[in-house]
């Protein structure tokens, strides 16, 4: 018999073309009368590409180890096949037989595929491939049966002699490249099949069929399915050929290249169809992702008896492991640990700082002192949010361990346990935008309050429940006085209250001012005979000239200084808290006393120059800018006799206003304000020295020492 090597490619070269790809594809269409039947081909697929696995070429006589525990799993597999095959193998056989006759008696590929198409015309498009694939996989399977049990088996040795193959079976270095380039092909046509198995399995809920995405790869599939057929004929020649002819078709290199060529065509079918795949993928998501935000909008407008399907719906639970890392006992814990108690989610991104962290872990150890206490009621779970569009790298996954390492309440295991439904909820609802928050959630899932955050820094854990009614409670019992500025930040202050001693804050960068300033406030407070305690507060975001400052001014003996510098930090980002938290309840500089002394103080620190504040008890606080402050000390001789009759802080205020002149410039950063947000507050920031309305101007600045 003579097979013609060129029929199937060379011979007509405008058939792998795009254009001869899709004429190609509307024959097949003109085959297709669907029978309605649906079968669900990936069982059918796996065992064909289990064939062309176990099939792979070995030296004759090599036998193929296959475990106890595998074999198991596949006689299982193949025992759910049976009912299938039993629809599906007389379609199966028939093809085989098809391919095989009109081979043998020399007619072209294109008829052939044409032949099979006709066969499979009621199936649907998936299933011609696959049905097409198996029928080969069956040749394929038997002739590479023999070649492997050739030098074993009797009956294989046998066979072989029928088919005329010892001679080829002794070359196995020609078998080889041969088989190579065979696989090549294969292997395309199985990423094909496999491809449109998928895109029969694409839920219809989240795609349509005149979706561009899907509409595009069903104008494509009879393409795919015409060239993996006509493949499935090719490749069934290339076995004919090698038992026909054996040693001669076997050293002949007039097929390598078109083979190549198909491989090729196939290839590129693949990858555009891969690519729409990917798309209808992305589209499905993205509609999964606006159905997952929708029902999360309604979990949390309905009523729960407890916490549970909240956090559960917020933190994606895989059945094979508990879903948290408990930062204390270093291990997975469940979520139903957490049934109907308080949780606090610590929103942020892996940028977060390692100040607020220590600051937060110290406010949360302290709660875990007395367990039994109500204000220790209460759980945190960090929630981490990464940018699903860029790759959780090696880099990403150690920052994430180093966080998690540092935090000794709840994690999520994983960032990928956030759902993208989740973060967009988060952001959208919650109003996440890089800066942390702490979302309280009450035992039965409601949010109590969306960002409890400025409560913690100011009150700890003594603001628990952490509900908007809780803070306004809190607000009414504070004045304005030592303890609201500098409290929990040096367990000093609270001795020195008690002793009745004058406290004195201050803080810059001005090293030559600090000295003049503690030298001469500590010579004044000889003379009028005050007991005098200094601390240094640095300057909010403390960099290295704060650090030094710190360090001369413990050398020098000057003052006080704090144990840490994140205790600097905190000590101003707990005044940013203070008017975030006033700020939220409507209250402004117009009508509150609170509120204009925290915006005079971060004025202060917006200033290039140094400041001070001086207090004894809650109702005697005097403060002013660095150059103001020190002059009045200089100038004590002049109000020393008002304030031995007034008292020195009454007089000090009076010296103070004495000073004040109708030229001033003030600078006031508020923290954590949008653009969009100014508008609605420049009419309620005032000046503290003219009480005129301050105008806004937007900066941006890089701050490096």
């Amino acid at each position: 018999m003579e097979l013609s090597s060129g029929f199937y490619g060379r011979s007509n070269p405008h058939m792998l073309s795009t254009s001869g790809g899709k004429a190609m594809g509307k024959l097949i269409e003109a085959t297709h009368e669907p029978a309605g039947v649906e079968i669900n081909m990936k069982p059918v697929l796996d065992i064909v590409e289990d064939i062309f696995e176990r099939a792979t070429p070995a030296a004759p006589g090599a036998i193929m180890q296959v475990d106890a525990s595998e074999s198991d799993e596949r006689a299982l597999h193949y025992s759910s096949l049976e009912q299938m095959m039993d629809v599906l193998s007389a379609t199966i056989n028939r093809i085989s037989c098809e391919i095989t006759y009109r081979l043998s008696i020399g007619e072209d590929a294109h008829s052939t595929t044409l032949a099979v198409a006709q066969i499979v015309k009621g199936y649907s498009w998936d299933a011609k491939i696959v049905l097409a694939l198996a029928a080969f996989a069956m040749t394929y399977g038997e002739f590479l049966l023999v070649v492997q049990l050739y030098a074993t088996n009797p009956l294989a040795k046998d066979v072989a002699l029928l088919k005329q193959l010892p001679e080829i079976l002794t070359r196995a270095d020609l078998l080889k490249p041969k088989f190579d380039i065979l696989a090549n092909l294969i292997n395309a046509m199985v990423v094909v099949a496999k491809c449109t198995v998928e895109f029969k399995g694409l839920p219809s809920k989240y795609i349509r069929p005149e979706d561009p995405e899907l509409s595009s790869a069903n104008a494509d599939i009879p393409s795919a399915v015409y060239w993996t057929i006509r493949s499935t004929v090719i490749c069934s020649s290339q076995i004919m050929g090698l038992i026909n002819m054996g040693h001669e078709f076997l050293s002949s290199t007039t097929d390598a290249w078109e083979l190549s060529s198909l491989t090729h065509n196939i290839n590129s079918i693949y990858n555009d169809l891969v690519e729409k795949l990917n798309r209808c993928r992305q589209r499905i998501n993205e509609r999964k992702d606006i159905e997952a935000f929708e029902t999360l909008v309604r979990l949390f407008d309905a009523i729960h008896i407890d916490n549970m399907k909240i956090l559960k719906a917020l933190i994606y639970a895989k059945d094979d492991q508990p879903p948290l890392w408990d930062g204390t006992t270093k291990q997975r814990v469940s979520i139903e640990l957490l049934r109907r108690r308080s949780v606090l989610l610590l929103i942020s991104d892996l940028e977060i700082s390692e100040k607020e962290l220590i600051i937060l872990e110290q406010i949360y150890n302290e709660s875990r002192v007395q367990p039994t206490r109500i204000e220790s009621q209460y759980e945190v779970i960090w929630i981490p949010i990464v940018d699903r569009s860029t790759t959780f790298d090696d880099t990403k996954r150690k920052q994430f361990e180093s966080l998690q390492a540092m935090m000794p309440w709840y994690s999520v295991g994983h960032p990928s346990m956030i759902q993208p439904a989740v973060m967009r909820y988060i952001k959208e609802v919650w109003g996440f935008n890089k800066k942390p928050l702490l979302v309280v959630l009450d035992p039965q899932g409601r949010v109590a309050n969306p960002n409890a955050m400025p409560m913690m820094f100011i009150w700890g854990s003594m603001a628990f429940p952490f509900s908007k009614l809780r803070e306004e409670a809190l607000w009414k019992e504070e004045t304005w006085k030592i303890e609201l500025l500098a409290d929990s930040i040096d367990p000093s202050i609270i001795n020195w209250l008690t002793d009745r001693k004058f406290i004195c804050l201050y803080g810059g960068e001005d090293m030559n001012w600090i000295r003049k300033f503690t030298t001469t406030a500590k010579a004044v407070a000889k003379t009028a005979n005050i007991e005098l305690e200094m601390l240094y507060v640095g300057k909010s975001n403390p960099r290295e000239r704060v650090r030094r400052n710190m360090t001369n001014i413990e050398l020098e003996n000057l003052s006080h200084t704090l144990s840490d510098i994140s205790l600097i930090w905190f000590f101003w980002v707990r005044l940013e808290s203070m008017w975030h938290s006033r700020a939220q309840h409507g209250v402004t500089v117009r009508n509150d006393l609170i509120m204009q002394e925290i915006l005079t103080m971060l004025g202060f620190d917006g200033s290039d120059q140094g400041w001070a504040v001086i207090s004894r008890g809650a109702d005697e606080m005097a403060r002013a800018k660095a150059e103001t402050f020190l002059k009045s000390l200089e100038e004590y001789t002049a109000w020393e006799a008002a304030a031995a009759e007034k008292g020195f802080i009454p007089a000090l205020n009076d010296h103070f206003r004495s000073l004040r002149t109708e030229h001033h410039c003030n600078r006031l950063t508020l923290p954590g304000i949008s653009v969009a947000e100014i508008g609605s507050i420049k009419d309620t920031v005032v000046c503290v020295d003219c009480g005129k309305p301050m105008g806004a101007l937007l900066m941006f600045r890089c701050c490096t020492d």
